[in-house]
């Protein structure tokens, strides 16, 4: 089964996600912020993150994701960043940290479910 980290400071937008992916096939996990995140990442190794960018606290979603990154032992996880900010230079941003997908506030639950299943596809090279 496939795990799922939900790093998301507001609690009803964590029990949206959860609600949206529990009719399917993953073991869901959540943290409320940036370094819990981190610790959750590395204690449970997901195959993808859900990474709010926009936190209070130690560290946001793009320095969550950059650590996450950067990391040889948890660099494997995808990482799709959340955000209310959907300028060319917040998805820049993104990028720059290695997110492999960017969705913006307000997403369908359509949406996030289909961005997840492209990322955990495995390539046809596999």
């Amino acid at each position: 089964m496939k795990r799922i980290l939900i790093v998301e400071d507001q609690a009803d937008i964590r029990k949206l996600i959860r609600m949206t992916l529990e009719f399917e096939n993953y073991e869901i996990h959540e943290a409320a912020d940036g370094s819990f995140g981190l610790r959750m990442a590395a204690a449970i190794q997901p195959d993808l993150m859900l990474l709010d960018v926009m936190m209070p606290g130690e560290f946001d979603g793009l320095q969550v994701c950059q650590r996450i990154k950067s990391d040889p032992a948890t660099q494997h996880i995808k990482v799709v960043l959340l955000t209310a900010r959907g300028q060319q230079r917040d998805r820049e941003a993104g990028e720059h940290v290695g997110a492999d997908e960017y969705l913006i506030k307000p997403f369908s639950p359509l949406q996030l479910i289909d961005t997840i299943e492209q990322l955990m596809t495995p390539e046809a090279s596999s």
